[in-house]
Formats: structure tokens, sequence, C-alpha cells
């Protein structure tokens, strides 16, 4: 029972993820399509700053380096960004839902995951529901990640709503493990974590404003490599 109270914040965050993104199809469906691509801009201009901040926390700019470097090397490899797009074909064939292999709910779910997980409010707050049961920091995220869910959810799509899936796991597992990854997971570390998960969002930004064509995905592998590359740089 204790271990499922300590899962609160994540279960707020799913919920307000999910209830914003509900909202959002309302409204898509009332938007006509040169407002959606304005607003689709507008929104791609935000996360370009949300990428931009969070990038500023890194201290080790070479830390930063050899965990793009190396994850992306590694992401590519596996080619991460075709399982998620097979995957996505999958979830909107069961949907009955048109599928094409870069669809509107890959981009959706890749855009929301990432800004919705990597952060520092995502970490310390999971780390302190599962230390000492306070989810406020986690509370606080999920009333953000709820209202931007809304935007994202009007121009991107359903996929936003399937992200809250990959949050509750991400922040669950931090959560039921605090006592164990705790050490590994100092402030260094998870500024450098954030740094890293800060670049993909401004890759992501750049294909929401039509600029690139980045697989985001391929170097989702590089935001856990500070982990361990901390610990000894």
């Amino acid at each position: 029972m204790e271990k499922i109270l300590s899962l609160t914040g994540s279960f707020i965050n799913v919920a307000l993820v999910v209830a914003g993104g509900a909202l959002g199809l309302l409204l898509k469906k009332g938007l006509p399509e040169r407002v959606s691509d304005a607003v689709m801009k507008g929104l791609g201009l935000c996360v370009l700053y949300i990428g931009i901040d969070g990038c500023l926390e890194g201290q080790n700019a070479l830390v930063t380096v050899i965990s793009m470097a190396v994850g992306t090397i590694f992401g590519s490899a596996v080619d991460l960004d075709k399982h998620l797009n097979n995957f996505a074909k999958k979830i909107e064939t069961k949907l009955s839902r048109k599928s094409d292999g870069k669809s509107d709910f890959a981009q959706g779910f890749v855009a929301a995951t990432l800004l919705f997980c990597v952060g520092a409010m995502a970490i310390v707050g999971s780390l302190d529901s599962g230390i000492s049961g306070d989810y406020s920091t986690l509370a606080t995220k999920s009333v953000i990640d709820g209202v931007s869910s809304i935007v994202m959810a009007s121009t991107m799509g359903y996929g936003v709503l399937i992200s809250s899936i990959p949050i509750f796991l991400y922040q669950g597992s931090i959560t039921l493990l605090a006592g164990v990854v705790a050490p590994f997971l100092n402030d260094y570390t998870v500024a450098e974590m954030t740094c890293v998960g800060s670049l993909l969002i401004i890759a992501i930004a750049l294909n929401m404003l039509n600029i690139t064509k980045i697989k985001v995905m391929n170097s989702l592998p590089a935001v856990f490599l500070p982990v361990l590359l901390c610990r000894f740089m």
C-alpha cells in the first residue's frame, strides 16, 4: 500500500495529461487548418525556448558531447525511430486510423514524451515521492503538463495522450527505485541529463517548424549516459 501511495504524483500527472489531451482533441475538431498550422508553429517556438532554457543547466560540455555521440550511435544501430513508428502504426491500426510511416501519432507521442519526461522536475519529483512521500513537485509538474497537453493535442493529435504511458513508467520506476537510484542522481548528474534531453527537445522543435527531419528517437539513449559519465568526469 505504501508503494502505491508513493505513486500518487505519477497518477496525478497521467490523469492531467490525459484530461488535457482529451480537451485538446475536442478543440482540434473546431480549428481551421490555417489556424492549426499557425498554432503548431507557435508551439514549436515555445518548445524551442524550453529546449534552449534546459541546455543552460549543463555544467560540462564534454559530458553532453560524448553522451550525444555514443547515445546516437547506439540508437541509430538499433533504429529506435523505426521501432517507434512501427509501434505507432500498430496503435493507429487498432484505433482504425489511417497510418503511414510518419504519422501524427508518432510526432505527438515523441514530442510529448520527451517534453514531459526530460527535466529536473520529473527526476527530483519522483525521487521525493519515493523517499519521503512528498509529491508536491510532481503535482506542480502535472498542472504544467496538463496545460501543455491541451495545446499539443490540439495540433499534434492523440499521440499526446498515449505519452501518459511512458510518463508513468519513467516516473513510477524512479519513485519505486528511489532508494537505489538516488545516490546516482545527484544535482550534477540531473543537470547533465536535463542538458542532453533539452538538446533533443530543440531537435523536436526544429522538426515541428519544418526546418529539419531529425530522427530524435535514435538519440534518446544519450539522455541516460550522464548517469555513467558523471561518475568519472
